[in-house]
């Protein structure tokens, strides 16, 4: 490949053979001198990060977390040039709407699209730069993005955060092909490359990813332990069960979390707009540098229920764990017996269910980061329902293709003497998710009765 590439520059004229073989003897030599440097001091080096046999590295190491909120008047002056553009560029009218509302989002609620573009634009204004590239990242799948706008009579193009009065960063948008191998595989030695920058790449569907399998078992999980390899590659897969089918509906949660190990990636799943806001501003700032994938919603991207305030983006952080918020105080806390843990869209289907609120006992919280696993975050949870009887691990994927295999190993162990931990999903399948609306409509209303303890 690298012959082929050279040869295709020369024949550009914008290379010389004499420079590339200077280039390429340089580069040998300094990964040669590398290499005798790491031998000769592999018995005298320091231990490191690196150097944990195991468990979760987040624990190990002192937390050195970001200042991830914004000033009020930062989110409003990047809200309103994010939807600014030039009075001869004529969008369509539908999107010119979309892009309206978006700017008056600061007065109202935030969705996924427009608290993703804040959080980028706040990075370039402060020097960091951005490759965001996929197989439909421009528009976003689900319309949600809108990023990249087009010129509904001349065609020519216009993308108001590449063009942000006093960025310091650049932000490179790119519509990738249909190849999951050899996008992902690019993107990841991208990263590597550019370790300052925030490299991002986005499947259609999160289901998708399994074409880059390789990828991900061979750099992206095992690099770290390999070659000291660390990056801030950050994968976005739409995941989530809508009644869309066997390939739209599961990013592989399972695999991820079973190739989770020794610090090596972040995995989250974001079921709020300020929470994916923050998660994306702490992954570029983060001074220890990891993969993350993180579960990217699809129905909830506009939701209002998943939306959040101005304030949500002013203060605070990515919070590892979400409590119930209906459940307010130790007196309504002490009320409840049972404690119904999850992770993603599900909590929605739960907590707008209409049975939901003939389980008083019931309380129902979210896991948002999953690998590394919040330990601590989890105990003090469970610590605050001191009559706590049962334990639920709930989710809408199937037995072996969701989280529960690898929560099943850690929340034991968390719970209180005599309380065990119980399971409400779909049981093992084969496939990923039912191929008719009508039957996933039918199991995903199963899951939540059995996990809100209706019909018991």
């Amino acid at each position: 490949m690298r012959e082929l590439y050279a040869e295709a520059l020369q024949a550009a004229g914008v290379i010389d053979a004499e420079t590339v073989q200077k280039m390429y003897d340089e580069r040998y030599a300094e990964i040669r001198r590398i290499h005798e440097e790491k031998v000769l001091k592999l018995g005298e080096r320091e231990p490191s990060e690196l150097d944990a046999p195991t468990g979760d590295i987040i624990e190990l190491v002192p937390a050195d977390e970001p200042q991830t909120a914004l000033t009020e008047d930062q989110v409003r002056a990047l809200a309103a040039e994010l939807h600014r553009v030039p009075e001869d560029f004529t969008v369509h009218p539908k999107l010119a709407k979309q892009l309206d509302k978006r700017a008056q989002m600061p007065d109202a609620r935030f969705d996924f699209g427009a608290a993703e573009a804040i959080a980028l634009g706040s990075l370039l204004m402060t020097g960091t730069s951005v490759r965001l590239s996929g197989q439909d990242t421009e528009r976003g799948t689900f319309s949600h993005r809108q990023m990249m706008l087009h010129d509904i009579h001349t065609g020519e193009t216009f993308a108001p955060i590449q063009h942000l009065p006093g960025a310091n960063g650049t932000l490179e948008l790119i519509n990738s092909p249909l190849s999951e191998e050899g996008c992902l595989a690019f993107e990841y030695g991208y990263a590597i490359a550019e370790q300052d920058s925030l490299v991002m790449w986005e499947g259609q569907f999160g289901d998708f990813v399994n074409g880059a399998q390789v990828v991900s078992d061979q750099f992206i999980t095992s690099g770290m332990a390999k070659w000291g390899y660390t990056s801030r590659l950050t994968l976005l897969l739409p995941h989530g069960y809508e009644g869309s089918g066997p390939e739209h509906s599961n990013a592989r949660i399972a695999t991820w979390l079973l190739a989770a190990a020794e610090g090596n990636i972040r995995i989250a799943n974001c079921t709020a707009a300020g929470q994916y806001f923050h998660l994306v501003r702490r992954q570029a700032l983060i001074s220890r540098r990891r993969p993350l994938i993180v579960m990217t919603p699809k129905g909830l991207l506009r939701a209002p229920m998943a939306s959040s305030p101005l304030t949500d983006l002013t203060s605070g952080r990515f919070e590892w764990v979400l409590d119930d918020p209906s459940i307010v105080g130790d007196e309504q806390r002490a009320l409840v017996h049972r404690l119904v843990l999850c992770s993603g869209k599900v909590f929605y289907d739960m907590a707008n269910y209409a049975g939901r609120t003939a389980a008083t006992d019931t309380a129902v919280a979210r896991i948002e980061l999953l690998y590394p696993f919040p330990r601590k975050q989890v105990r003090d949870l469970v610590a605050k329902y001191p009559n706590l009887t049962e334990v639920i691990w709930a989710q809408e994927e199937p037995l072996n293709y969701g989280p529960y295999p690898y929560m099943n190993e850690r929340l034991p162990d968390l719970l209180p003497d005599g309380v065990k931990l119980s399971y409400a999903g779909r049981p093992k399948r084969s496939s990923p998710s039912e191929g008719y609306t009508s039957v996933h409509l039918l199991e995903q209303e199963r899951v939540v009765r059995l996990a809100l303890g209706i019909d018991r």
